[in-house]
């Protein structure tokens, strides 16, 4: 496993296999975030009955052009009275339409004398009038299975009276960190010591990316200990995620604990930030295959293989197309670079001016330079062996969007 492998044959690696997980109930009101499990079907037409686009008066269209008696006055949740011909309504936006009235006038064209309403001409039939089931059809989809309920979603569902809806769950991670140098927030530090960025950073990634981080911990700097914490973890988890030990030093154990309780599948990546990335499954006791994904302790490189891999991971066992890949597209690069032998994913802030993006790079690119992160809206990909000159054109990856 010397040579270094491509960021797509490691996801393909990572994600054979993966199926979604099984569903579960949950109120419509606490689903947001969620991916659904099933389709939902509409049980309603919407709208449910022709209503008036706004404010004004409903006639039949052929009586247009002439002055019109007010006939009776319909709000919104009234039910109107037929109307006759040669008459108009007083109706407001929202207000189910008469029967006998096919078109509404908006009130700003049409002049009062009394209770008499003056028209203009040639109105077309079906002006300013929403019509039953123009938005969905009883018995259509409303929404597919994998769609992610976000705000606009959870509005669909209410607007149908759907007050559960079937989820996928989420999925359970184990989250371990490594090294004994490593100190969470809020303790002292020693000499050598650094705080735990890691942690906060991927447990807030992962609940981004649908997952439920249950079970977090650190495993001691040997290898007895190493390889019980990634049993204890995978009996625990669907997913077990580590930062730190994949590399090749004495003090690093946690590829030679995955390879005694489990097997590596892929080591060292040609990706630049990220190289020492270790994929694989570990055994657990009911039989469960757990993947596995040991991350570099550098929190740059960390926080770059989160998005290329534990997104459409969580993507994949959640249903969720729309997570298998970031959004692509390209910018104009506000920076020069040249590649060695690895692909770079360089962190860059945008700036969109007279219609085109421009990419700019932070000026330190090293896996420990956490500020690079900070302020990224994408990752621009940078091919190995390539000098990108400033003004040339690049693909980048979006971060933005969850």
């Amino acid at each position: 496993m010397s040579e270094l492998q491509s960021v797509e044959a490691a996801l393909a690696s990572l994600l054979q296999g993966v199926t979604p997980l099984e569903g579960e109930s949950v109120a419509s009101e606490l689903a947001a975030g969620r991916v659904l499990a099933d389709e939902v079907i509409a049980r309603l037409d919407v709208p449910p009955f022709d209503n008036s686009a706004m404010d004004g008066y409903a006639l039949h269209h052929e009586d247009a052009g002439g002055r019109l008696p007010i006939a009776q006055r319909i709000a919104a949740g009234s039910e109107p009275q037929p109307l006759a011909r040669g008459t108009c309504a007083r109706i407001f936006t929202g207000a189910p339409l008469p029967p006998g009235a096919d078109c509404v006038v908006m009130q700003e064209k049409v002049e009062l004398d009394g209770d008499v309403a003056s028209i203009p001409g040639q109105v077309p039939w079906d002006n300013n009038v929403r019509h039953r089931g123009s938005d969905v059809n009883a018995g259509s989809t409303l929404l597919s299975r994998g769609h992610r309920l976000d705000a606009a979603a959870l509005g669909f569902l209410a607007s149908q009276g759907i007050v559960e809806v079937a989820v996928c769950r989420r999925p359970r991670v184990a989250l371990l960190t490594s090294g004994n140098e490593i100190v969470e927030p809020g303790q002292p530090l020693e000499p050598g010591q650094i705080y735990n960025s890691n942690r906060p950073m991927l447990k807030a990634l992962l609940e981004q990316f649908g997952a439920d981080v249950g079970f977090i911990a650190s495993m001691p700097d040997d290898a007895d200990g190493t390889r019980a914490m990634l049993a204890l973890a995978a009996e625990q988890a669907d997913v077990v995620v580590s930062t730190g030990g994949v590399s090749v030093g004495e003090e690093d154990h946690v590829k030679p604990a995955i390879e005694a309780i489990g097997r590596l599948d892929l080591w060292r990546l040609a990706l630049k930030p990220g190289k020492p990335l270790a994929l694989g499954r570990l055994d657990a006791s009911d039989g469960r295959e757990v993947r596995f994904v040991g991350l570099p302790g550098n929190p740059v490189s960390s926080f770059v293989a989160a998005w290329l891999f534990l997104r459409p991971l969580m993507g994949a066992l959640l249903g969720c197309p729309r997570f298998a890949n970031l959004p692509k597209f390209h910018a104009r690069a506000a920076f020069d670079t040249r590649t060695g032998p690895r692909r770079h994913y360089m962190r860059v802030a945008l700036n969109m001016a007279e219609g085109e993006v421009t990419a700019h790079a932070f000026p330190d690119q090293g896996s420990g330079v956490l500020a690079s992160c900070v302020g990224a809206d994408a990752l621009a990909l940078i091919p190995a062996d390539t000098h990108i000159a400033e003004g040339d054109s690049v693909e980048c990856l979006w971060l933005r969007g969850g």
